[in-house]
């Protein structure tokens, strides 16, 4: 099965996940694919395959004779995709030697072009694979799935050298849930990768620290007629609330290493409202501050409103893996050893989010993230390129031969 025979099998597999559920996996579909997986992971001669109760598929390529001492390197990718756009009845097209042009998507006339976005003009004269305009595509991260297993794949076939590896592919990693139940000593490795990341060359080992914010408001409400210096709106002190907050350190005004507060939802009433954020930074001193700023606020608010109008409750959610990279920057130095040898001019990149890697660096598994090829995760404009896979899944194969 060539890669991109697998990866149109594996995007027609409805795998969106679903914001609010506690439960691992948030949604059975995602069994459809793991179930398939495995199957397809047995087929290709890989050991110890199976999917957990949670919905985790793991399996092994064992070392080669002469290889157990090595150590084991992990690859990890996801199989949800987001639930901010459907991901249902994708309906992918293919145009093979793009030439550089708009595209048209035709379930719904929508224009993909190089002047929204740029890094097409890179995928001049490839097989480019888009969406139709009514869903996203499922490159994030079915197409780190698919060249995992064509890395194997390859490797089997070549019978070179190597140490053992393990393999996962998780659930729930979109809406953050998934990878707190991944066994990581189960899995046996001594580091891993995650294959979760966009443009051809990018490597990833630093990313925000991250907390959710959920900030509830209890108003008085009486009649509108009779409501002097007694009606305390609730819909007011939420306003209130956000304008104390910085108007520029917003994601639409930030890039790079510049963090954010975002509002993500409002609802309420004159009795009651709720405003729920999410607080993003690079810096730990700074996401520290960022959340201290908000509790500064309430007790402003509670001082002049009275005790228990303002509730700021804060979740954390992840946390830089570069601290925990740095230890370890071997594995780093491997990634653009193995890039490099495959003709890609790898770049770092600070990702302005998280992987299911930066949460697993604090589980005790070192796990920077590697490019993918993909491009405009997220929404109908998400697009790759065939030859960009097949690039990704040779890097693989060099990293896998590269562990000492």
């Amino acid at each position: 099965m060539t890669i991109m025979e697998r990866f149109l099998r594996y995007v027609a597999i409805n795998t969106e996940s679903c914001e609010g559920v506690e439960t691992v996996p948030s949604s059975q579909r995602q069994f459809d694919l793991a179930n398939v997986l495995a199957d397809d992971m047995r087929e290709i001669g890989l050991s110890n395959v199976r999917v957990t109760d949670n919905c985790f598929v793991y399996a092994e390529l064992p070392a080669t004779p002469g290889c157990e001492h090595l150590p084991c390197m992990g690859l990890i990718a996801h199989m949800d995709t987001t639930p901010q756009f459907s991901g249902a009845d994708i309906k992918p097209q293919i145009i093979n030697n793009y030439d550089g042009g708009d595209v048209v998507l035709p379930g719904n006339g929508t224009i993909l072009s190089p002047s929204q976005f740029p890094g097409m003009k890179e995928l001049v004269g490839k097989t480019l694979i888009t969406t139709d305009g009514t869903t996203l595509l499922g490159a994030d991260d079915k197409a780190g799935i698919v060249e995992i297993l064509a890395a194997c794949e390859t490797v089997m076939k070549e019978d070179k050298p190597h140490g053992k590896i393990a393999i996962a592919f998780t659930p729930d990693e979109e809406v953050g849930l998934g990878v707190q139940q991944f066994d990581v000593a189960g899995f046996g490795a001594d580091f891993a990768y995650t294959m979760d990341g966009g443009e051809v060359g990018g490597l990833a080992y630093e990313n925000f620290n991250a907390c959710g914010a959920m900030v509830e408001f209890k108003g008085l409400s009486v009649h509108p007629g009779s409501s002097k210096d007694t009606m305390i709106n609730a819909c007011l002190l939420a306003m209130e609330f956000n304008s104390m907050l910085p108007s520029a350190e917003i994601p639409r005004e930030t890039e790079g290493y510049e963090g954010f507060f975002h509002l993500m939802h409002m609802e309420g009433d004159e009795s009651s409202a709720k405003l729920v954020y999410i607080i993003r930074d690079h810096d730990a001193a700074r996401f520290d501050g960022r959340k201290a700023q908000m509790k500064h606020i309430e007790k402003i608010m509670n001082h002049r409103w009275g005790e228990g109008t303002v509730t700021v409750h804060l979740r954390e959610q992840y946390r830089n893996m570069r601290e925990k990279i740095e230890p370890v920057i071997h594995i780093i130095d491997a990634a653009r050893t193995a890039m490099e040898a495959v003709g890609m001019k790898p770049f770092d990149e600070a990702i302005r989010g998280g992987t299911d890697g930066a949460q697993l660096c604090y589980m005790g598994l070192p796990c920077p993230n590697l490019c993918t090829g993909g491009h405009a995760f997220h929404g109908p404009y998400e697009h790759i390129a065939v030859e960009d896979m097949e690039q990704c899944t040779r890097m693989l194969v060099e990293l896998i031969y590269g562990v000492k």
